[in-house]
């Protein structure tokens, strides 16, 4: 059994989905593991993970729309917590609804993603960010 540890930086626009897969399948590929399970990480409290549709942008606006209603920015006191103003406590809360670490098998060398798949980091808060993110690959060679 091998290990691998790796860390990738994540700049983003503000609210929204930024894909990584790329990133992703191109460092696992790369470590001379065959077959194992891939755990990606979010070191930060206001942004998160999501595998998800990676064909349609209408994709992407649907799910920020339904977390926009659910989850609306703050002001006016609508939260105790709005130290970093009012988007700050919503992204909070997006995150605890969403995932802040991944699971994925790897085989052949890649993760198994579906045709249709994609790895996202969703920054929740409004402005650009910096986020890391941490890689752990534990499998075996190939034969």
């Amino acid at each position: 059994m091998e290990q691998r540890l790796h860390r990738i930086e994540v700049m983003t626009r503000g609210r929204g989905l930024v894909a990584i897969t790329d990133q992703v399948c191109d460092w696992s590929s790369a470590q001379g593991i065959a077959t194992g399970l891939l755990t990606i990480w979010c070191r930060h409290t206001s942004a998160s993970l999501l595998v998800q549709e990676s064909a349609s942008p209408d994709v992407q606006a649907d799910l920020e729309a339904f977390l926009r209603h659910l989850v609306p920015d703050g002001g006016n006191g609508r939260y105790r917590h709005e130290d970093e103003g009012p988007d700050d406590m919503p992204a909070h809360i997006r995150a605890a609804l969403t995932q802040t670490q991944l699971s994925i098998p790897l085989a052949e060398g890649r993760p198994v993603l579906g045709t249709w798949q994609g790895i996202y980091l969703y920054e929740h808060r409004t402005s650009p960010h910096r986020h890391e993110l941490v890689l752990h690959l534990l499998g075996e060679g190939a034969a």
